[in-house]
């Protein structure tokens, strides 16, 4: 059977690194220009370098968005950028335009170049245009059921990859390209600074009561109309196999290290699963319980079975679901002592119970029993962000190993 890539979103050198520690084959980074994630963190060419030496030494894979819908300024300086990415030995660029399609083809010729899902691949046809012209890998579009993709890599050359998002939030635009952020703030989303208005409150106005505001929906606190739920993909990853999808791609360059984390760890262990025993596999109801553990919306298999609904919606908030808090992440660990160095992430207190989730192993659960600061001096909370504290842990941790507590 033909190994899939799991490829996850990476908004920083930090969620670079717990990404591909928890199990990311490979992960798909932004620059500071050119991508859809303005207001990530993004990477400097020089943490790039980092980032990319990080994940060569573990086999894993780096790919960088450039896949703005780009306007004539948007252009300048593109062909340097292109070629400094080539020298870093970044392994693809995302794009979603002819334009910057022709530029990475003319400044770096052996680049390789994925299309992004935002050129609305929609069918066989455009994906054979632009294998055709020398890309590897198309991004299919959000809107497609898993039957239109198995059709389009039926028809399609057997070494041209399929990647689909199979978790993350949903976009309420057709194929991510809206143009809603951009008529109310100003902010382009096209061009990578949405302001997600989609997730906003909205209520109805009649032309002749100016300041009545109605629900579109019958509830007391409004609707968010245009809200998706969020899609998750891990009980049907046979069936995503079998579609013939070759990266199962996770979204979210805007989410924290520890929503990558524990994403990443449940569906790493749902595809070693099946890849282990295909004809016994059988769903492990852990790893949703597991993927519950990161902030979430509702969550729905999107487009996969069939058109959405009213049900993939949701209707009365925009908040997320959050159960469990990321309280530290281990630094150190003395294997003579048995004492971890814990950089602070959320506010911890002495007989806390907490989830101690090494990269690759199940989580554990103990007492914080003791802290000390860097003075040695005993404390009993850490309420400072990113204070640096020590704790004996019940069992032996590794660096970038997280405490989580419910």
């Amino acid at each position: 059977m033909k190994k899939v890539e799991l490829l996850a979103p990476a908004g920083n050198l930090e969620k670079l690194k717990m990404a591909i520690l928890f199990g990311a084959d490979a992960v798909y980074i932004g620059g500071q220009r050119f991508g859809l994630r303005a207001s990530a963190d993004n990477f400097s060419l020089e943490d790039m370098k980092e980032g990319l030496a990080f994940a060569h030494q573990r086999n894993c894979k780096v790919y960088v968005t450039v896949n703005i819908i780009p306007h004539n300024e948007d252009l300048v300086g593109l062909p340097e950028y292109i070629k400094e990415l080539d020298k870093l030995g970044v392994d693809a660029v995302i794009v979603s335009d002819p334009g910057i399609f022709n530029i990475v083809r003319e400044a770096a010729p052996n680049m390789e170049i994925h299309i992004s899902t935002q050129a609305n691949n929609t069918n066989y046809l455009s994906a054979r245009f632009w294998y055709d012209l020398g890309a590897k890998r198309i991004v299919v579009a959000r809107e497609l059921s898993i039957n239109e993709i198995k059709e389009i890599v039926n028809n399609t050359p057997a070494d041209m990859d399929i990647e689909a998002f199979v978790h993350g939030a949903m976009c309420i635009s057709y194929s991510g390209r809206c143009l809603l952020s951009n008529y109310m703030t100003g902010r382009d989303s096209n061009r990578g600074a949405c302001s997600h208005p989609c997730r906003w409150k909205y209520s109805l106005v009649e032309e002749k009561r100016p300041g009545e505001y109605y629900p579109v929906y019958e509830d007391e606190r409004g609707t968010y109309i245009f809200n998706s739920k969020d899609l998750c993909m891990i009980e049907y990853i046979p069936q995503l196999i079998d579609a013939g999808i070759y990266s199962f791609k996770i979204e979210g360059r805007m989410k924290s290290s520890f929503y990558v984390a524990t994403v990443v760890s449940a569906y790493r262990k749902a595809i070693d699963a099946y890849m282990a025993d295909p004809e016994n596999y059988r769903f492990n109801p852990e790893w949703l319980v597991e993927l519950s553990k990161a902030s979430h919306r509702e969550y729905t298999t999107g487009f996969y079975f069939n058109k959405t609904t009213g049900a993939d919606q949701i209707y009365h908030t925009s908040s997320y679901i959050r159960e469990y808090d990321f309280v530290g992440m281990v630094l150190e660990y003395d294997k003579e002592t048995g004492i971890a160095k814990v950089e602070q992430r959320n506010r911890m207190i002495v007989g806390d119970e907490i989830e101690v989730v090494i990269p690759g192993k199940d989580y554990f659960i103990q007492t914080i029993e003791e802290m000390r600061n860097e003075e040695g001096e005993s404390i009993r909370t850490a309420p400072h962000p990113q204070m640096i504290v020590y704790m004996p842990m019940k069992q032996e941790v590794v660096p970038y190993t997280i405490l989580r507590r419910k």
